[in-house]
C-alpha cells in the first residue's frame, strides 16, 4: 500500500504518473516508483521529488505505471519500492494490500529456483504472475492463474515488455477505478489523480479484473472470466474532496474507515481453532514472553489511553502486572525490578514520537524487552525495539487520532489473548473472545451507521464550553481518550474520569446543562454507573450515554442515548469510542473549526 497510478494512450505516461502520485501523497508513503514501457524503472526511498529529480527528461512512453508506498513488509527502501519485477524483468507489478501467504508462496518459487531482491509481499506476487507468464499465455491469463494462488488483499496494476501497450489491474479488497480519456485510459487507487483529465470513471468492485488497452478496455470476473458491462460514472468533485473519497474532512474519513482497519489489523492474526493468536514479529522473542512477570506500556496521548485499555486486557486475560506510563514521565523515572523479567512496549501511530522513543531507549540499556506497537513501518521506533506488531491501519492524515488508536487497542487485545492463552485463559473463553473479534468489524459498520442521530446529539450540545467523560473498568480508558478528542478539536475544555471518583471532586462542578458524557454500557460495573448518573442527574446535569443496544432502563437517566452493539465486555472500548469520536467531530464542525489541523498540533511529536 499505499497509492496506484497507471496509463496507456497516445501521449506521454510520464508527467501524468508523476503528478498522478503527486495528487496521492495527502494519503502518507514512504518511497515511491514508476515504470514506463521502453524506458524501464525508476525507484526512490523518500519524497515524489527525489523520484521526479531521478526521472530522466528523455523518459518516454505511452504506457506506465507508477506507485507511493506506504511499508508493511519491509522497511522504506529503494529496493523495496515498487513496480517489482518477475525473473525475466518482463512482467512490473504494483501492489496495494496484503499478501497473506506470501510466505508460503516464497518458499514455493524458492525451491523451484526463483531468487528474490526485497522483503516485500508484493515481489512475490510479481514474480508469481512471471512463472505463469508462459510464451503462449497473455498477460491476464498469467494475473488471472497468480491470483488463484493468493490470500489477503490487493489493488494491482501489472505490465509486460512483452505487450507493451496494456495495463492489467485487478482488486480485492483494495480500491481502483478506471478513467475514461479522450487520448487514453487512466488507471488510480482514488479519483485525486484522474480528475485533471477527466470525469467518467468506472469504480472496480472486489473480484473484478480489467484489461486496458490505448483504445478499448474490458471489465470480467478474474474467476469466472465472464465480461462484466459496467456503467461509467461522472466524479463531481474537486481534487481535494476527491483525496477524502468525498467526506468533508479526513478525521470523518479516517473514522468511517475503522471497519477496514480492524479487519486489517485482525487478518491472519486469530487463531480460530485454539482461541488464539498470533502476532507476526514477535517470533524471536516468543521464549522471553513466556517469562515475563511485569509489563511496562508506554506512549503518549491517545496512544496511553490505548495502553491503558491493554493494561485491563493484559490482567484481565493473563494475570501479569501491568504499568501503563507516560512517555514524557517514564523517561525521567528511576526503572525498578528485574529487567530481565520485564517488558516495555512503546505504542506510537507515528513510531517517531520523541518521548516515547527515549523512555523505550533507557529501558534498552536497563536490559529490557522491548516491543513496539508501530503504524508506520521502518520508523525509528520500530527499528529500535527488539520486536514490533504493525498496526496495518494506513497512513492517518487527521491530526486527531482515530483509526489508529483502535487498531492499537485491537493489536493490545490480540497480545493479551495470546499471553493469556499461554497462561490461565481458557480455550472456552479463547474460543469466544475469537468468534467475537471476528464480528467486530460488523459491529463497528453498524455504529457508523448512525452517524447522523450522533451528529443531531453533537449539535445540541456544540455551545457548551466544559464536559466531563466518565466510566469504569474498560470504559475508563475510552472517557479519557473521549475527552481528548473533544478538547483537540472543539477546543472545549473536557476532562475524563474514572466515574467512581464522583464524590471525590467533580461532582462539585454538577449543575444545571453541565454536560456529563457516560460510558455505560451493560458491562459488569453498569450499576455503579448507573448509580453515578443518578447523582448526576439529581444535581440536575445535561447527561449524553453510551450505552449497548436494547438497554432501554438508560433513557429514564440520560437526556440522550447513544447505542452501540452487544459484544464481549473486554471488546466494547473499540466500540463505544466510535460515537464519541464522531460526536467530537460534528461538535467541531458544527463551531466552524479546522477539524484536520486544530491550532497548536502536530501529528508528530517529534521533539520533546
Amino acid at each position: 500500500m499505499c497509492g496506484i497510478v497507471g496509463y496507456t494512450g497516445t501521449k506521454n505516461a510520464t508527467p501524468f504518473l508523476i503528478e498522478g502520485l503527486r495528487a496521492l501523497e495527502y494519503r502518507g508513503y514512504d518511497s515511491a516508483g514508476i515504470y514506463v514501457a521502453g524506458q524501464g524503472v525508476v525507484r526512490r526511498a523518500g519524497k515524489i521529488d527525489m523520484l521526479a529529480a531521478a526521472v530522466p527528461a528523455t523518459f518516454s512512453g505511452t504506457t506506465g505505471i507508477a506507485h507511493t508506498r506506504w511499508a508493511t513488509h519491509g522497511p522504506p527502501t529503494e529496493t523495496n519500492a515498487h513496480p517489482h519485477q518477475d525473473s525475466s524483468e518482463t512482467i512490473w507489478l504494483v501492489h496495494n494490500g496484503i499478501i497473506e501467504n506470501h510466505a508460503e508462496l516464497r518458499q514455493k518459487l524458492v525451491s523451484e529456483g526463483t531468487s528474490f531482491t526485497s522483503e516485500t509481499d508484493t515481489e512475490v506476487l510479481a514474480k508469481l504472475v512471471g512463472s505463469y507468464y508462459l510464451t503462449d499465455t497473455v498477460l491476464e491469463e498469467a494475473v488471472e492463474r497468480a491470483l488463484v494462488d493468493v490470500r489477503g488483499t490487493y489493488g494491482i496494476a501489472v505490465v509486460s515488455t512483452r505487450e507493451s501497450k496494456k495495463i492489467v489491474t485487478a482488486r480485492l479488497g483494495s480500491p481502483l477505478l478506471l478513467g475514461m480519456g479522450s487520448d487514453g485510459y487512466y488507471l488510480a487507487s482514488d479519483a485525486a489523480p484522474v480528475l485533471p483529465y477527466t470525469r467518467q470513471v468506472i469504480y472496480l468492485d472486489d473480484g473484478e479484473l480489467a484489461v486496458l488497452m490505448p483504445d478499448s478496455y474490458a471489465i470480467r470476473s478474474h474467476t469466472l472470466k465472464t465480461v462484466i458491462q459496467k456503467p461509467i460514472q461522472m466524479l463531481d468533485w474537486d481534487a481535494e474532496s476527491a483525496k477524502k473519497k468525498g467526506y468533508e474532512h479526513f478525521m470523518l474519513k479516517e473514522i468511517m474507515e475503522i471497519p477496514e482497519v480492524i479487519e486489517n489489523t485482525l487478518r491472519g492474526r486469530l487463531l480460530v481453532e485454539e482461541g488464539s493468536a498470533t502476532l507476526d514479529g514477535l517470533e524471536k522473542v516468543e521464549q522471553r514472553l513466556k517469562e515475563v512477570e511485569r509489563i511496562i506500556v508506554t506512549g503518549c496521548g491517545s496512544a496511553y489511553y490505548a495502553g491503558l485499555v491493554g493494561q485491563e486486557l493484559i490482567e484481565e486475560f493473563a494475570g501479569i502486572p501491568v504499568e501503563v506510563e507516560i512517555a514524557s514521565e517514564l523517561r525521567y523515572r528511576r526503572f525498578t525490578g528485574d529487567p530481565k523479567r520485564t517488558v516495555l512496549i512503546a505504542v506510537s501511530q507515528s513510531g517517531e514520537t520523541a518521548d516515547t522513543l527515549e523512555a523505550l531507549r533507557i529501558a534498552k540499556k536497563n536490559g529490557m524487552l522491548t516491543l513496539g506497537v508501530i503504524n508506520v513501518v521502518g520508523s525509528t521506533i520500530a527499528r529500535e525495539t527488539d520486536a514490533t506488531v504493525h498496526n496495518h491501519a494506513g497512513p492517518e492524515i487527521g491530526v486527531a487520532s482515530t483509526k489508529a488508536f483502535i487498531s492499537q487497542v485491537i493489536v493490545l487485545t490480540l497480545l493479551a489473548l495470546k499471553l493469556g492463552r499461554e497462561r490461565s485463559l481458557s480455550k472456552k473463553e479463547g474460543l469466544r473472545l475469537v468468534q467475537d473479534l471476528s464480528q467486530l468489524s460488523t459491529h463497528a459498520k453498524t455504529v457508523l451507521q448512525r452517524a447522523d442521530a450522533i451528529a443531531d446529539v453533537a449539535k445540541k450540545y456544540a455551545h457548551i464550553a466544559n464536559a466531563l467523560y466518565i466510566g469504569r473498568k474498560y470504559q475508563c480508558p475510552v472517557a479519557y481518550e473521549g475527552a481528548l478528542k473533544l478538547k483537540e478539536i472543539s477546543y472545549i475544555h473536557a476532562e475524563g474520569y474514572g466515574a467512581g471518583e464522583m464524590k471525590h471532586g467533580p461532582i462539585a462542578l454538577i449543575e444545571q446543562d453541565f454536560l456529563t458524557v457516560a460510558l455505560a454500557p451493560k458491562d459488569s460495573l453498569y450499576e455503579k454507573t448507573r448509580s453515578n448518573m443518578e447523582e448526576i442527574r439529581a444535581r440536575s446535569g445535561s447527561i449524553v450515554a453510551v450505552t449497548t443496544d436494547g438497554n432501554t432502563d438508560i433513557t429514564r437517566i440520560a437526556d440522550e442515548v447513544l447505542f452501540v452493539p452487544e459484544t464481549h465486555e473486554a471488546l466494547i472500548p473499540t466500540l463505544t469510542t466510535l460515537p464519541l469520536q464522531l460526536f467530537a467531530y460534528y461538535v467541531a464542525k458544527a463551531r466552524g473549526l479546522p477539524i484536520d489541523q486544530p491550532r497548536n498540533l502536530a501529528k508528530a511529536v517529534t521533539v520533546e
